[in-house]
């Protein structure tokens, strides 16, 4: 028998998946952990390579997301990817983080009483779109329609409609909202 090259909605229910919507393609060559903590919902594409770790705040992602090959979302306070949003390949989301002072050891194969990890959720609004090779830190919120640049480091919060680049990340210019146009034309299709 050939195999898939991704899980059926019937594989992912029987691997204990949180929830599921239709008409999802996750690579079997995806890395699914915390699985009990992560929901999809319809029009999901999760491409080879991805990392998906679940801590105690879940991974959620909206409908009619793509998370490009390579790409990872780890950490445990919640992850959130609202429609239409997107990562590019290689894009790295963390919602925990250790301590880097020098005053703690580090690495989750430490006894956490002599780590200081901190853990703080992250937020992609609707349309945001993340570059090639970006990284997101704990506590960021992208609000509605962010565009950030390929190899950025994304280190704070950022404002609706905004592009913004660079490491750390800055403010470029704004982005156009025509894309809500669109999304209106497209429901109306569906």
């Amino acid at each position: 028998m050939v195999q898939k090259h991704h899980y059926s909605k019937a594989e992912l229910v029987a691997l204990g998946i949180k929830a599921v919507g239709d008409n999802c393609l996750i690579s079997r060559k995806a890395s699914l952990f915390g699985i009990e903590r992560i929901s999809l919902g319809d029009h999901v594409r999760i491409d080879d390579f991805c990392i998906l770790s679940a801590g105690s705040g879940g991974v959620s992602l909206g409908n009619y997301i793509h998370i490009g090959a390579y790409s990872s979302l780890i950490g445990d306070a919640a992850i959130t990817l609202a429609d239409y949003a997107g990562l590019s390949a290689r894009v790295t989301i963390y919602s925990s983080s250790d301590d880097y002072s020098g005053q703690w050891m580090t690495n989750p194969t430490v006894d956490e009483t002599f780590t200081n990890v901190t853990s703080k959720p992250v937020y992609l609004g609707k349309h945001c779109i993340i570059g090639a090779g970006s990284i997101i830190l704990p506590g960021v919120t992208l609000n509605d329609g962010v565009a950030v640049g390929a190899q950025s480091l994304v280190t704070r919060s950022v404002d609706e409609f905004k592009i913004v680049a660079g490491s750390p990340a800055r403010f470029v210019k704004s982005r156009s909202r025509a894309l809500l146009d669109k999304e209106k034309a497209f429901k109306e299709q569906c």
